[in-house]
């Protein structure tokens, strides 16, 4: 097997699974372990995939998304701290849009039930969690559903987004970069992101450590843009540090 059929069978490996491990790929491709190391430092490069101890896991791209079902498996306990925090900056707000993505599900989850609120998602699991919610109005936008995350995106969700205005938004992404700024692989996702941006008052970004420096097809926001970059203690403070230049209040939990 050639070099770059090797590395290409790496990122189907990592796509499929959700991750690699470099001893099970060293085994399975009966090379050296040191040979995997160098094939991740190249698809890195090329972002197919970032780096961890001892493996790798893939970069979402145009051509590839995780669905909602691997979500809910990877990080589980960083993003409930992490939903716990981000509901905790709710204040004053009355209007508040919770974005598609397994994360937003538990913020909408960690959201007060003791008080009046509109809720408006492109997510029909967030909608669904909040609808038994006596005190909380959910105004569901309109529009395709995409299979793969379960929300709608296309003109009628923008639409539909751009006649509120909105105390409070929670936005997650699938990339966020001090260079790239916030991206998402899919323009219809990024376009009703964008949306809830420009419709917001106030902006909260959610999301793990892993989502950091990883880079996607299409970018809708700046970091700058967000009053609040809520992650986990995974993050190094220094990383963190940066990230809090260019605006937002940088909370790790």
């Amino acid at each position: 097997m050639g070099t770059e059929e090797r590395r290409r069978g790496i990122v189907e490996t990592a796509r499929r699974d959700g991750s690699v491990d470099v001893n099970r790929l060293a085994e399975e491709f009966r090379v050296a372990k040191e040979t995997i190391r160098r094939d991740l430092h190249i698809l890195e490069e090329h972002g197919l995939v970032r780096r961890t101890h001892g493996g790798a896991y893939p970069v979402e791209s145009a051509g590839f998304e995780t669905t909602l079902a691997m979500r809910t498996t990877r990080h589980v306990p960083q993003k409930s701290r992490i939903a716990a925090a981000a509901a905790d900056l709710l204040q004053d707000a009355e209007t508040v849009f919770v974005d598609e993505g397994y994360t937003p599900q538990l913020i909408a989850e960690a959201l007060p039930r003791d008080r009046p609120l509109t809720v408006v998602t492109a997510s029909l699991a967030v909608a669904t969690i909040l609808a038994d919610a006596e005190k909380t109005a959910v105004l569901l936008l309109g529009g395709r559903v995409r299979g793969s995350t379960m929300a709608t995106v296309d003109h009628w969700a923008t639409r539909m987004l751009a006649d509120f205005v909105i105390d409070l938004a929670f936005v997650g992404a699938n990339g966020i970069s001090r260079r790239y700024w916030l991206t998402t692989p899919d323009p219809a996702v990024a376009e009703v992101k964008a949306q809830a941006v420009r419709s917001a008052r106030r902006r909260v970004f959610a999301g793990v450590h892993t989502k950091f420096g990883a880079v996607s097809f299409c970018r809708f926001a700046a970091v700058g843009d967000f009053e609040a970059v809520v992650t986990d203690s995974q993050l190094p403070s220094a990383e963190a540090q940066r990230y809090s230049l260019l605006g937002p209040n940088v909370i790790r939990v």
